[in-house]
Parts: C-alpha cells; structure tokens; sequence
C-alpha cells in the first residue's frame, strides 16, 4: 500500500493531510493509499490568535479533523528526512514514505547572547502565551516591553496595552518597517491613542529581574519583555533542500515539489507569489499551500491530475487592540478598512481560520476550496480574497 507521510500538524500540515484525503476519494481507490500525519501535540494551535488575552481559545483537536478524513496521527516528533531511503525518523522510529510533504512549520529566531534573555517572554507558541498570560495576569498595572515592531509585536503591544504601560522597542527608524508606508500612519495613530510609547533604532541588552536595558544605555522598568523578532523555518528544511532562502525555506516548483517525491507546504516552502515576491510565513499562504501540496503528494501516487499553486491576492489584518484593526490589500499594502470596520474583519478572518471538525465531507470540501470569495473582505472591484 502506498504511503503519504505528512510532517507537521500546523495549517499547512492539516490542510495537507485533507487533500490528499480528497485526492484519494476522487481516485476512488481507499485501500491504496495510507496516510500519515506526524505531529507531536494533539492540537492544531491557531498561532494568528496568540496575541489574544486567552491563548487555549485559540486551539483544535486534530482528531476532529483527521479522524473523520481517514488519516492516521503518529504523536512524535521527526528528527530525520533520509530522502535516499525515503524514510524519516520519529521519535526513534523509522517510517517511511512513498511521498512526503513536509509542513513543520517555523519559529522565533531567539536572540544571541542576550543576558537575561531567560527571562523572555514570546507569543510564538501556545506554552509561550500561556506563561506570558499566567504572568501578568493578576498585575493591574504592569510595565511590558515588546521588542520588534513588526506584525507580532504590533498586534502584542497593542494588546497589553488595555492593562498596562508599553514600551514598543525596534532597531528599525520605523515601526512596521516590513509593513510598509502604506498602513503606517494608521498605526502610528493606533499607537498614539493607546499610549504606547515608541524607541526606535533601539534594541534591548540585557534583560534583568524587573527591568531592561537599552542599547542606549537606558534602564527601564518590565514586568515582562516580550520577544518577537525573527522568523525562521524549521531545520528539517536542512535536509530535504539544497539551497535555501534567507528564512531557511525550501525552494519548490509551481506544484510545490522540492525532489521527486517531497512536497513543502507552509512555512517551510519558498514557493513563489508572482515575478517580484514569494509567499508569505503566514497562514494565508500555508492553508492553500497545504491543501495543493496534499493533493499532489496523493495524486501523484493515484494517477489523478496534479494541481498548481496559484496565489489568491495578498491581503494582510494587523490587530491593534483598543485601537479596531486595519486591512490591508496588495504588496504596497492599501489600507481598505481600519479601526472598528478593520476590528470586524478581523474577527471574522480569525473565525474563518478554524477548519471545520467532524464531518468529513465539510472538511473535503474545504480541502478543495483553495480559494472562496468572502463577502466580509472589503475588496477592489475585479479582486477577489482567499479563503485561508
């Protein structure tokens, strides 16, 4: 029987194990095909909620998503891809593959010789946002510093400010450098209405009990320092690629096909966008990713027509607290909605990430759903948003 191994139990992990339980539902041919999803948690964490006040919110059992679909979860965790003897190891334990898609994901690229840094505190992970929340939950009036001033530490300064003092803290001369000029005078506003004070071309350098310091010299108050700075995919990459992108990302074709029988999906994958961008570490790019690179890892066993990966457009919803939210759509990041109208959005987005759980032929049609126009996206006139 063949077998489709499936590492990683993010979106781009789930949705990969339901297409190919789609692919082999359109083959007709059930006891053909095994496959595997490998993960070491029982839950798919929603790490675009994280930055909520209670982060167990933002979780789904995979059971009710693979159970209902046919697929197997090995709880373990892969240390090796031995793409020679298409084999990897879990735990110990060989398992091998007639494909493989790999969608482990990404993490926080931690800070280098920080002292202190111990004491950190993140949003990456659910374990992450739990510890941050059960610190500060019985503060009424804490100190925070948040270090970066990209997409996660926006969306996290802006929601500990509700309760307490923020000090928003990035090398950049800007924040939202990577955003763009384009929402930035939004959340300069944003920021400005919550009281949230700014260093820029700043760093921090020590992390002590109570306090940080600043590369400026400058000692400041912090019940809690919050990293969110860097990004990088998981090192499986290593072993499956070649040359990988400056975030350590696998290389794969318009079918995301890195080597004859490995598919990246997710986090993992640099598959392009268009002539000028590649995709995003983001889970509107690794849901669809996910569900063509299912697909093909099974069609490409079941003699079903493989499919491409076509984008949908590129739209981003940066959560700012009190302050509503903002849309964004295109590369140069137009702003289409803010404040409350943005807020709405957003909520809506956040619901419409969870996958549907404990029917299978919702799930199906999900996984064949790459793209859904949503009538909750303000939108441009001939553009249309995805679903994921």
């Amino acid at each position: 029987m063949a077998h489709v191994v499936i590492i990683g139990g993010g979106f781009a992990g789930v949705w990969s194990a339901a297409g190919a339980a789609l692919a082999r539902e359109r083959a007709n041919r059930d006891a053909d095909l095994h496959i595997t999803l490998v993960a070491p948690n029982e839950h798919l964490v929603l790490r675009p909620r994280l930055y909520e006040p209670e982060p167990d919110l933002a979780k789904v059992e995979l059971s009710g998503v693979l159970e209902p679909i046919g697929v197997d979860h090995l709880r373990a965790s892969v240390s090796t891809i031995d793409t020679g003897r298409r084999v990897v190891v879990a735990d110990g334990a060989e398992i091998g593959y007639d494909r493989l898609v790999l969608a482990a994901g990404s993490k926080l690229a931690g800070p280098q010789g920080l002292p202190g840094a111990e004491r950190l505190f993140d949003i990456d992970t659910l374990d992450g946002a739990r510890r941050l929340t059960d610190h500060l939950r019985d503060r009424e009036d804490y100190s925070a510093v948040v270090v970066g001033a990209g997409f996660v530490g926006l969306e996290a300064a802006t929601e500990l400010a509700a309760r307490g003092r923020v000090l928003l803290v990035d090398r950049s001369r800007v924040v939202g450098h990577q955003l763009g000029p384009g929402p930035r005078e939004e959340i300069e506003a944003a920021l400005d209405s919550l009281g949230v004070e700014r260093r820029l071309s700043t760093t921090v350098t020590e992390v002590g009990d109570g306090y940080a310091v600043l590369s400026d010299g400058t000692r400041v108050e912090a019940d809690a320092v919050v990293w969110s700075v860097g990004m990088r995919a998981s090192e499986l990459t290593r072993q499956v690629g070649g040359e990988l992108d400056h975030l350590g990302r696998v290389p794969v074709d318009r079918r995301l096909r890195a080597l004859p029988e490995v598919f990246v999906a997710g986090d993992t994958a640099a598959a392009p966008f268009d002539a000028e961008h590649t995709v995003m570490q983001a889970c509107q790019h690794a849901s669809p990713m996910g569900k063509v690179a299912g697909y093909n890892a099974a069609a490409d066993l079941l003699g079903v027509p493989l499919r491409d990966f076509t984008p949908g457009p590129y739209v981003t919803c940066l959560d700012l607290g009190g302050a509503g939210a903002i849309f964004t759509r295109g590369w140069d990041r137009r702003v289409m909605a803010s404040g409350a109208e943005g807020k709405e959005v957003k909520k809506r987005i956040n619901q419409h990430i969870h996958p549907p759980v404990g029917d299978a032929s919702k799930i199906l049609a999900a996984a064949d759903s790459v793209y859904l126009e949503l009538p909750f996206f303000p939108r441009d006139e001939e553009e249309s948003a995805p679903a994921a």
